[in-house]
């Protein structure tokens, strides 16, 4: 983005902070509103509980439990009546900052997409801020440094050799460096070209490179297709935050109107199951598991697709192993549960999505093309986009292994995986100091 007309931006985002300022007191409001019905709810509640010691007191142990679990099922009732979620739920809502940098940074990058003042909220500001900070020591790993050395001064053949380095040391890969080396040379050669333009250009040729598997693909925004069971395989080394990223794409699916559910299908790692079955109770979301030791993961992607079908669910979300004994247990386990999908739901729509560490670098890219081979990938997710410096390897991972990138992550919330965006992820890793 420019600089040009910054006093109108800063006025607009102004209006937009004050707007959202206003929206967010409403907010708390309601909130304030629904926790005092929750506290009549709760002491209706004791006084219901009272009641039913009496009771138990004067019956039978079999006609205890019997009044026990029908006043259970009304209270359920009841609860889903008013729509007040519980405290497992309970899902805290981002609070607007102050009337900053990354606040005004934020508000023009949504105001570039057509985004009018009052159509923008707390969560994309909070997002984008977020994916801000993610990327920035990929952005002075070569942003800051290049502009450093540039000054007011327009691009040299020296200044180029500069720019490679950088692009390197932030894990932009080999080819997609080259690629954009060569286009910015020849534009050289037909004109000069200041800093400023430099890196607008620059941000053009980044972009073209993240957008072509995406187009490609034929499909710009991965979501679940309404009418058909969507199953989306997760899958990656342990260690990635594959377990993690699913359940996020849970409550991103659910909180999108789409009937989700979870297989718990990575059954050779303890704590994955555990970990899914917190991660399904805050988003609501039910998980298909197997309690056994060492179960067979493809039986798991049997019975949770069984219950997709029963239930007409949009999206089932399945967790895979992360490593066996060898890479060939592995992909011959991947290729039992793609076989069982096929058998079960041969017009099911499947998407099978890489997750990958943005701070493991180059180690990322290996995992891509190894999993390319053997996997039959349709995607990939950036996880851990926290502050590393090798937010580039996601310009790896499109131009070398041809992956598109569905989703990013840039925070442990919740709330803090979203679709992915060139021109979001572009700005904010070549943001202007």
């Amino acid at each position: 983005m420019t600089n040009t007309d910054s006093d109108n931006s800063r006025e607009w985002a102004a209006q937009a902070y004050a707007l959202l300022k206003k929206r967010q007191e409403e907010q708390k409001q309601e909130l304030q509103k629904q926790e005092e019905q929750k506290q009549e709810l709760q002491k209706q509640e004791e006084q219901k509980q009272e009641l039913q010691k009496q009771e138990e007191q004067k019956q039978e142990l079999q006609k205890q439990e019997e009044q026990k679990q029908e006043l259970q099922k009304q209270e359920e009732q009841k609860q889903e009546s008013i729509n007040i979620p519980g405290h497992s739920k309970i899902i805290a809502e981002a609070e607007l900052g102050e009337f900053d940098d990354n606040f005004t940074w934020s508000a023009m990058v949504l105001a570039a997409q057509g985004k009018k003042i009052n159509q923008i909220s707390i969560d994309e500001i909070d997002w984008l801020t977020k994916l801000r900070r993610g990327l920035e020591e990929t952005r002075k790993g070569f942003v800051t440094e290049l502009l450093d050395k540039l000054g007011d001064d327009p691009l040299t053949p020296e200044s180029l050799d500069d720019l490679e380095t950088l692009l390197i040391r932030a894990d932009v890969g080999i080819s997609s460096t080259d690629k954009v080396i060569n286009s910015l040379r020849t534009k050289l050669n037909e004109e000069v070209v200041g800093g400023e333009a430099g890196i607008k250009f620059l941000k053009k040729e980044l972009k073209l490179i993240i957008d072509k598997p995406i187009k490609n693909s034929g499909t710009d925004l991965l979501v679940p297709q309404k009418g058909k069971l969507n199953v989306w395989l997760l899958v990656g080394v342990n260690g990635v935050g594959k377990t993690t990223t699913l359940g996020k794409l849970a409550y991103l699916s659910s909180k999108s109107n789409y009937k989700t559910l979870i297989a718990a299908a990575d059954t050779f790692r303890a704590a994955a199951v555990e970990q899914l079955k917190v991660w399904g109770d805050r988003s609501n979301v039910d998980v298909i598991s197997n309690q056994s030791k060492n179960a067979d993961p493809a039986a798991v992607v049997f019975d949770a697709i069984n219950s997709a079908k029963k239930r007409n669910v949009d999206l089932l979300l399945v967790d895979t192993a992360g490593r066996l004994q060898t890479k060939n247990n592995l992909m011959d386990e991947l290729a039992k549960i793609k076989k069982i999908i096929d058998k079960k739901v041969p017009d099911a729509l499947v998407e099978s999505l890489l997750v990958l560490d943005a701070s493991q670098g180059q180690n990322g890219l290996k995992q891509a093309k190894s999993f390319a081979k053997s996997a039959d990938l349709s995607g990939a997710i950036i996880t851990k986009l926290d502050g590393t410096s090798r937010g580039g390897v996601s310009l790896a991972v499109s131009e070398e292994v041809n992956l598109p990138i569905r989703f990013i992550g840039a925070g442990e919330g919740i709330k803090d995986l979203r679709p992915f965006n060139s021109y979001e992820f572009v700005e904010a890793m070549l943001a202007d100091k």
